[in-house]
């Protein structure tokens, strides 16, 4: 037994690491034992429990180098209860315990939401049955010999072969702040694990921020639909250049609400095609008001900055190449190389609030929370450029007083445009820590009534329009972009 074992575990391709441990499985299943064994190996740990004659239920005690069903085990950090409702039958009860990387192995390959904890799976089988839906659940004790941090908290999870990744579906974890142990009740037997992850909100936190950012939305999206009546049906905003490009992010953002808030109705549905549609389409608006927020920044530095020779032949249609097909081709390049990463997704560990956007961590933070990185920076470099440009018209001799008036009203209005059109979104920034719940708050409110900012600004600058005054020298340079 321990010949045959000792190979899988002395593999260190990291891409065998699953098929390795279903081999594990198979082994232990494959000897038929008639009375309970033993197999101690450094950093695995295995019982081959026999049933005498009723199975009563059987408690397994281990730690880092020994194992035991019928004696304490000094320094026991795990234990492990199966009910009496499990019968085995004439079939053995397996147990074993796994350190994965004292053994060369490593999760990766396999989606999890954290750490897994001391890299340690246990597995937990009845011969080599697949043994689903319990009427009594297995409990599996882990003692947290490492301290928790305050941002962190364990979280019992399985490990699902179909899917590479760590699954919660059928787990419970009981656990509170302070407790010494975690105790993961779950009603299947496969591999399990615990996972440090992030503290999530509360309930009430997360209903609350939900409650916001949908009410937020639904405002935002009939202030957005008012904003594009009223670029339709005025003759004067159709004819600017830069009203022509808020446009654009206008129908990104109508784009963005609209496909947000109905993507947990969508996720709590059967049809995974609408999730995924939905899912997609969400993911795609995105992109798309990321990229316009960029272009916002490019546009607005253009007209303050670059004074002269700032005339493009088909300006706007260039705009709409960047603005409309770069995200084309980043959900393209998505759907191409994953296309599985598209689907339900849980808002908290308990995955009580499920939305369909990005299942998959890696594209995620690769194709959002990376491009929005980018554009903040962006945005951030063509304001401190562009503030700074403005500013030296103080400083100028051959300017008199009305075009320092000028130069103010460009200030107020790039501190306008550049605050409603990107900076608030980095106040996610600052959604981690102590700061984590505040921030998020913060986020959601500023950002779910971006739409009504933009409204404002619409009717501010249709009000600019109606009077008969000389246009500011933003205005006028902005015909010039076409």
């Amino acid at each position: 037994m321990t010949t045959e074992i000792q190979p899988y575990l002395n593999d260190g391709n990291q891409r065998n690491m699953v098929r390795n441990l279903r081999s594990i499985r198979q082994v232990l299943a494959g000897d038929k034992v008639n009375e309970t064994s033993y197999i101690k190996l450094k950093h695995f740990l295995a019982v081959l429990y026999r049933a005498k004659s009723v199975f009563s239920g059987l408690r397994i005690q281990a730690s880092d180098s020994d194992v035991n069903t019928d004696e304490p085990v000094n320094n026991a950090n795990l234990l492990v209860e199966l009910p009496d409702s499990l019968n085995p039958g004439s079939e053995n009860v397996l147990f074993w315990s796994i350190t994965l990387n004292a053994t060369n192995w490593t999760v990766s390959g396999v989606r999890a939401s954290g750490d897994l904890y001391e890299n340690r799976l246990v597995g937990i089988s009845v011969g080599d049955k697949n043994m689903t839906r319990l009427q009594h659940p297995v409990k599996i004790t882990m003692d947290l010999t490492t301290a928790v941090d305050v941002t962190y908290k364990p979280h019992c999870v399985f490990l699902n072969y179909s899917k590479m990744a760590f699954d919660s579906d059928g787990c419970d974890t009981v656990w509170y702040s302070g407790r010494p142990n975690v105790t993961c009740v779950c009603d299947h037997l496969t591999y399990f694990g615990v996972l440090m992850i992030t503290a999530d909100l509360s309930r009430a936190d997360l209903a609350a921020l939900t409650y916001i950012s949908q009410v937020g939305s639904s405002v935002s999206l009939l202030c957005l639909f008012i904003a594009v009546l009223l670029f339709i049906n005025n003759r004067k905003i159709r004819a600017d250049v830069s009203m022509r490009v808020h446009v654009n992010l206008v129908v990104a953002l109508i784009l963005l609400n609209a496909h947000f808030l109905p993507s947990e109705a969508a996720a709590g549905l059967r049809s995974g095609g609408l999730c995924f549609y939905v899912a997609l389409a969400t993911h795609y608006s995105l992109l798309a008001t990321f990229c316009w927020m960029a272009l916002e920044g490019f546009h607005l530095y253009l007209l303050l900055v670059r004074v002269f020779n700032i005339y493009f032949r088909r300006y706007l249609l260039k705009l709409c190449l960047v603005g409309w097909g770069v995200p084309v081709i980043v959900v393209s390049l998505v759907i191409i190389l994953r296309r599985d990463a598209y689907g339900p997704v849980g808002q908290d560990v308990a995955n009580s609030t499920r939305i369909c956007y990005i299942t998959d961590h890696t594209v995620k933070m690769a194709s959002t929370v990376g491009v929005f990185c980018l554009v903040f920076a962006f945005n951030l470099i063509m304001f401190g450029i562009t503030v700074r440009s403005v500013l030296s018209l103080h400083y100028k001799k051959e300017h008199g007083p009305s075009n320092r008036d000028r130069a103010k009203q460009n200030i107020a209005m790039l501190v306008g445009v550049t605050v409603l059109l990107g900076i608030t979104w980095g106040v996610i920034f600052f959604s981690f820590g102590e700061l984590s719940t505040a921030g998020l708050y913060v986020f959601c409110i500023f950002n779910s009534i971006q739409g009504f900012f933009l409204f404002l600004w619409f009717l501010m600058s249709l009000r600019k329009t109606s009077n008969s005054r000389p246009p500011t020298s933003i205005e006028t340079r902005s015909t010039e972009c076409k």
